[in-house]
């Protein structure tokens, strides 16, 4: 009888509360669930295909939602006791907390309503959809048709939260526009057969039936004519009409209201420190000395009769250094690459198994954009990596820079790193959305220095290529701060440059323009990559004879993109575990 009175107590008790990990697995698989509503294209492009329709919401109050419902996570991972979890679990709802906490913070200021820079913009990113969808089944080139029907409302929301920003004093500035409209009128075609929308259509997928197929074309170019180059139109005359004629006159973020604190909370993202702007002003200018130094070595050691101001100019100037076609500069990337893809076995442990591939940078993009750049791939999509090279304005892309460039963009840098965080034992949120940047580009420019190691950088002018991109990253930290802390110019920022890098003229204008109109980003390089170097300082000294160059890669990379005090504690961690061995 007591023990029927015993059980029956316990089946109308208040329930058991679930365990911390219980409750942070909930939390995780809804917010990965969430975060994939947010981000539909996404989705599909990671083999979710039930926001196959959808393009996402570029409004203001979907902005103010999602912020509302990040808070929301954010308040349920404080519930959780991180006592009660395992190491990992404690990495993963950190890492996930400081995440949500920052989209919170960011939405929170007005410059959420700026919606391009003259690095990206939402009609670009549309514009690069036929390659980043997967396109080989009708249900494929169903959702393709659909986004293509979805992109005029798009286009309304992203241009009316625009508006705002431009009513309440958030346009980009002037100066780096120039030029701009080009990006949209690439799109905006007289013959809608001439548009990269029409690509997907070039040849029948094997799955699809031939009648099938005609009708899909037939729909396709509808749609294309009928509906995306109208959009593109209208994107046309609000910016030429409305836009540009209300563009600011200053350059620097602080001059638009809440502009200080806005730029501070960036500096803090995007190098996911707590260094203040002046801070890394001073760091910055520290760095550029150091790296001035290198480069009167290699001028010294080259046998050129001449300053280094001599020996810049005659990087910039003489033919020979410069490629005579794109198809030339695209098969010198491409040979570089092969080169590099020899070396990766002898420095890391674990390679990734998704390839990639050299592209050029599409020609409505190319003028406006920096060199290169590279876009991740997704196996479940069944696209490659791309390491896109700029061919665009032949005179100003030398030779000697595609050794820095192709490790930093490629491997051992951002294809290698993100390959590898796509196929980590992490939970979707940290394999797929997080967006560490001083980690990210960080790894880009320490992977640059691993190209001495590699035998690169053979000839003098290459090891001064190397030399220029590292000083354009330590002036990165001077003139970015410079223009949106310090009240420089534009002019002001160029001449910097000019006078420290080996980069072009044109390089060097299209990356002030970026500073300017995305504001901190081009802080979180040279942060990330000192640290980097720091932590490899400390465990060869630490571990002397049992330093292994190729485990500590695979451990820095072995987390994926985690701020920096996080990675600093993943490689003490490590440097304990091999002292034991």
């Amino acid at each position: 009888m007591r023990l029927f009175t015993l059980l029956a107590a316990l089946a109308f008790a208040a329930p058991i509360a679930a365990a911390p990990a219980e409750d942070l697995k909930r939390v995780l698989d809804e917010h990965w669930a969430w975060y994939l509503r947010s981000n539909p294209v996404q989705a599909t492009e990671l083999g979710v295909r039930e926001h196959d329709a959808r393009l996402g919401d570029p409004s203001l109050e979907a902005a103010d939602r999602e912020a509302r419902e990040a808070q929301g996570f954010v308040e349920r991972l404080d519930r959780i006791d991180p006592a009660g979890l395992s190491p990992t679990d404690r990495a993963n709802r950190a890492i996930l907390r400081r995440m949500l906490a920052e989209q919170v913070a960011g939405n929170r200021f007005g410059q959420r309503a700026v919606t391009f820079t003259t690095y990206s913009g939402w009609h670009t990113w549309f514009a690069g959809l036929p390659e980043q969808l997967p396109l080989f089944t009708r249900a494929d080139y169903e959702s393709y048709l659909a986004r293509l029907a979805a992109f005029p409302a798009y286009n309304r929301a992203a241009i009316a939260t625009t508006r705002v920003g431009l009513k309440d004093g958030y346009a980009q500035p002037c100066a780096p526009l120039e030029g701009f409209e080009k990006s949209i009128a690439a799109h905006a075609v007289a013959d809608p057969r001439q548009s990269v929308f029409q690509r997907p259509f070039a040849s029948r997928p094997s799955a699809i039936p031939g009648a099938e197929w005609t009708a899909i074309v037939a729909r396709g170019e509808a749609l294309i004519r009928g509906s995306v180059v109208p959009a593109y139109r209208e994107l046309q005359r609000f910016y030429l009409d409305e836009y540009k004629p209300q563009c600011r006159t200053s350059v620097g973020i602080a001059e638009t209201r809440g502009g200080r604190d806005y730029y501070a909370y960036r500096a803090r993202v995007m190098t996911t420190t707590d260094m203040t702007p002046d801070q890394i002003h001073a760091l910055g200018l520290s760095e550029v000395a150091r790296i001035r130094a290198e480069m009167d070595g290699v001028v010294a050691r080259s046998g050129f009769k001449g300053t280094r101001a001599d020996y810049v100019r005659y990087l910039r100037t003489d033919p020979k250094l410069y490629p005579k076609s794109g198809a030339e500069l695209l098969a010198a990337a491409g040979y570089t690459a092969k080169i590099i893809d020899g070396w990766m076995p002898r420095l890391f442990g674990r390679l990734p198994r998704l390839p990639y591939t050299v592209k050029e940078v599409p020609a409505d993009q190319a003028e406006g954009t920096t060199t290169a750049f590279y876009q991740p791939g997704a196996a479940e999509s069944g696209r490659a990596g791309a390491y896109y090279v700029n061919t665009s304005k032949l005179d100003q892309r030398p030779l000697f820079e595609l050794p820095a460039l192709t490790v930093h963009e490629a491997v051992p840098g951002h294809h290698h790193q993100i390959a590898l965080q796509q196929e980590l034992d992490l939970p979707m949120f940290r394999r797929h959305a997080v967006q560490f940047t001083a980690f990210t580009e960080g790894w880009g420019l320490y992977s640059e220095r691993l190209g001495i190691e590699m035998g690169l950088y053979d000839t003098p002018e290459k090891d001064m290529g190397r030399l220029s991109y590292e000083m354009w990253r330590a002036c990165r930290l001077v003139v970015d701060t410079g223009i949106h802390l310090k009240g420089w110019t534009r002019a002001q920022a160029i001449q910097f440059m000019l006078e420290n890098t080996a980069l072009s003229r044109h390089n060097i204008e299209a990356e002030v323009n970026r500073y300017i109109t995305w504001p901190g980003q081009a802080l979180a390089y040279k942060v990330g990559e000192l640290a980097i170097r720091r932590l490899r300082d400390k465990a060869t000294r630490e571990l002397g004879a049992k330093f292994d160059l190729r485990a500590f890669h695979d451990t820095v990379l072995e987390q994926g993109p985690v701020p920096m005090d996080v990675l600093e504690s993943n490689i003490d961690a490590w440097i304990m575990r091999t002292t034991r061995r």
